[in-house]
């Protein structure tokens, strides 16, 4: 009997350190989710900046809405997930440009990411408003705070 239960909670534990093998991405995955992330929210950045900024496309309160709340809920989506030091070389839908001083210096990072967090959060609350120039303020904020990560950690 103790035998029995001893086989079956070594099978449980091995299936498990299997799916847990499994569930962790490859490099190349990592790259492609993280650049695929960033594409979305810089198209929703441009959306936004041509109605509130440039004001090439008429103000639209709902699209200006809808966007902001994607460039959100993508900050906030755990997207440290899509780091990690093999990351820093490898291609994903394209060569990475990740330093590796970002793995060096996580306490900033951590910093940068943070305020890019608040920022984002902060612009879709603001685009709730639907004041265009409050809007662009906001805007110009969640871009600062975004290019303060490419400064530091993306290679040009």
């Amino acid at each position: 009997m103790n035998t029995r239960i001893a086989l079956t909670a070594l099978l449980v534990l091995s299936l498990g350190i299997t799916t847990m093998a499994l569930a962790q991405p490859s490099v190349e995955d990592q790259i492609k989710a993280r650049q695929s992330a960033y594409t979305f929210m810089s198209w929703n950045m441009g959306q936004i900046k041509a109605q509130v900024v440039d004001k090439e496309v008429e103000f639209n309160a709902d699209q200006v809405r809808g966007w902001a709340n994607a460039i959100a809920a993508t900050a906030n989506s755990g997207m440290s997930a899509m780091y990690s030091p093999a990351s820093v070389e490898g291609t994903g839908w394209k060569p990475t440009r990740l330093k590796p001083e970002f793995f060096d210096e996580l306490d900033k990072v951590g910093e940068i990411a943070g305020n890019f967090v608040r920022e984002a959060n902060a612009l879709a609350e603001v685009a709730e408003g639907g004041d265009p120039d409050a809007i662009a303020e906001q805007f110009k904020a969640t871009g600062e705070s975004c290019g303060a990560c490419h400064k530091s950690y993306r290679a040009e």
